[in-house]
């Protein structure tokens, strides 16, 4: 575990304003230098999309898990009313995430929306394995808002 500190010092800070960030290949290869076999599985395990995961069990992980389903549970709950023509009341995000922009703009504020989670979720966390999961995401996260420009 002393050598996660280390790992995660050498980290750049991630923010979503930065335009330039380390590639998820970087990420992965300093990962594989670093952590030991188990917490890399499980590290390469995450992903933005929930069915894509392998089996997780560090908190960080399944707390991704559980929110990103229930914001696609609640997405299509919506998008459904919509083509329905009834009203669904939505719980897990701002309304106006989803009703106000055309479908590139809706989908950076869902994404921003789970970077906010992310920071959240990260409250607490410097070198662990949480801290690194997060991380992770967050690099997704840029890569796909990075694909849209």
């Amino acid at each position: 575990m002393d050598k996660y500190y280390y790992f995660a010092a050498q980290l750049p800070l991630l923010t979503l304003e930065k335009e330039e960030f380390p590639s998820i290949e970087w990420f992965l290869r300093e990962a594989d230098k670093w952590m030991d076999d188990r917490d890399l599985k499980q590290l390469k395990a995450m992903s933005l999309d929930p069915l894509a995961m392998g089996p997780v069990t560090n908190p960080a992980a399944r707390a991704w898990y559980e929110f990103e389903l229930q914001l696609r549970t609640e997405l299509m709950r919506w998008r459904q009313s919509q083509r329905e023509n009834y009203e669904h009341r939505i719980t897990v995000f701002p309304t106006s995430i989803v009703k106000e922009g055309n479908p590139l703009e809706v989908e950076k504020k869902l994404l921003h929306f789970r970077w906010q989670y992310l920071d959240d979720l990260n409250s607490g966390h410097y070198s662990d394995l949480d801290f690194f999961v997060i991380y992770y995401l967050k690099l997704q996260i840029l890569a796909r808002l990075a694909a849209m420009d």
